[in-house]
């Protein structure tokens, strides 16, 4: 071609050509701060089982953060700083954005589920919370729906003093009106007794969906007495079963699309416009595992214990015991990042399977720029990773008023590579043990429950019943 036919746009066209080939730059580690501390127990303190958290949420709007314990009970917090209390003039004064972090206070709290005991099967169904999900809020009022191993309840607060509960009862409606004492709250909520319902709630707006081992059935939130089976995984010879649920979460943003997780290590997609009975799966993601590495532990660690979409609904993130992954959904060959949280554990799988904590739930959390992850460890202790390809941040933090005190200098790529989690000083633990460089660690202290703000660098963390909150 003659240099002198160019056209005269290529030179304007080549500068952006040059920089989108160009490496971006990675965002900076970012150095984490204590916010506040709600339940924070004093030294020597025991802790009751009730007392324990066992679910943590924001909202869509990070205006509210609910918490739910052992003991059936929920607790609603409330963001108190004002982030629009400046006048225009005053913000047009400013060089520079101030630099604020969310700050909650105590709203109120309310029983959700109450112990009982199923006859038909001669089993004690506990009142431990096992999900809190927001729904939309409509005309002031905040709506939620809290699950034990059993019943679902869809709650709407408002501030006012009354309590009225719609019961469920072997598919009959029995009304039952309630009057307790709450500071700012109106209750209203529905029970919806389902088989053996566990720890997966999640909805779209107008349905949601409830996973318990071997089924997923979708509902609406105005029909308390019918939901569709969507996924069924139950064989005609119980012996037969290999494979269990263990998560779902519905797509962020097509409410046909929703993952669920099993017990083999692998996630499913399917769509609910493929048919009413979602056999066929639309996408499978697993990573295969290397060849001689099989052992009696396999399956165990391999089993998925939490899945969140990324905000874009392009990613998907999964916890099983050993590691973190981070999922392309249109490249189901093999995660697009694994991060090692437990790997120096591996040498004391049969320890961990005798005192039963090989089958630790820990969840996982994204942030809402999809750039970090984070995650529950022992010692409560908690880790933040960067997912941007060839990130290299990796942060090691305790639930406690110093974060960073456990922290240390990372060598190597620890986004990849990471094999121990930094010093953990033993409190009191019934499980001391030591990892691969010798530093202490501790089985009976574990973070398994933890949520990221939606829109700002903010995470909640449970360690037992202590509600820490931590800004970047």
């Amino acid at each position: 071609m003659d240099p002198s036919s160019k056209s005269p746009d290529d030179d304007d066209l080549r500068p952006e050509a040059e920089a989108a080939r160009r490496p971006q730059p990675q965002p900076q580690p970012r150095e984490w701060r204590f916010a506040q501390v709600f339940g924070e127990r004093a030294a020597g303190e025991d802790v009751q089982e009730v007392d324990i958290i066992s679910a943590i949420e924001f909202d869509k709007s990070g205006d509210h953060l609910a918490t739910g314990d052992r003991g059936g009970r929920v607790v609603l917090f409330e963001r108190t700083d004002s982030r629009d209390s400046a006048s225009r003039s005053e913000l047009e004064r400013q060089d520079y954005p101030i630099a604020r972090h969310p700050e909650f206070r105590y709203k109120t709290e309310f029983q959700s589920h109450e112990p009982e005991f199923d006859y038909l099967k001669s089993l004690e169904i506990e009142e431990k919370i096992n999900k809190i999900k927001w729904c939309q809020t409509a005309n002031n009022a905040l709506f939620l729906l809290s699950t034990n191993d059993k019943t679902i309840k869809y709650w709407k607060a408002m501030a006012q003093l009354l309590v009225r509960a719609a019961v469920v009862l072997e598919q009959f409606f029995q009304m039952v009106d309630a009057q307790r004492s709450y500071t700012t709250s109106q209750t209203t909520t529905y029970y919806f007794l389902l088989e053996d319902a566990h720890h997966c709630v999640c909805l779209d707006g107008e349905t949601y969906i409830s996973a318990d081992d071997l089924r997923i059935n979708l509902w609406n939130l105005e029909i308390s007495n019918q939901s569709f089976n969507i996924v069924d995984v139950k064989p005609a010879n119980m012996e037969d079963l290999t494979e269990v649920i263990t998560c779902a979460e519905f797509h962020p943003t097509h409410c046909n699309t929703l993952a669920y997780s099993s017990s083999k290590g692998s996630i499913r997609l399917i769509d609910l416009r493929q048919s009413a009975l979602c056999d066929n799966h639309a996408k499978l993601f697993e990573e295969h595992e290397a060849p001689g590495s099989r052992s009696f532990f396999t399956e165990i660690i391999a089993s998925v214990s939490d899945i969140k979409f990324a905000r874009d609904g392009r990613h998907i993130l999964s916890r099983d015991y050993m590691t973190l992954k981070f999922w392309d959904i249109n490249m189901d060959s093999g995660p697009v990042a694994t991060f090692q949280v437990h790997e120096y554990l591996r040498p004391k799988l049969c320890d961990l399977y005798e005192n039963d904590s090989i089958f630790d739930k820990f969840e996982c959390c994204l942030s809402g720029d999809g750039l970090r992850v984070a995650t529950g460890s022992y010692s409560n202790l908690f880790r933040v990773f960067g997912c941007t390809p060839g990130s290299a941040e990796a942060t090691t933090l305790e639930a406690s008023r110093n974060p960073m005190r456990r922290q240390v200098a990372n060598l190597t790529r620890p986004a990849r590579t990471l094999t121990s989690l930094t010093r953990a000083v033993r409190r009191g633990g019934e499980n001391p043990g030591v990892d691969a460089n010798g530093n202490s660690y501790d089985l009976s202290t574990k973070l398994l429950h933890l949520a990221w703000h939606p829109t700002e660098n903010s995470i909640a963390c449970a360690a037992a019943n202590s509600l820490y909150m931590y800004y970047a």
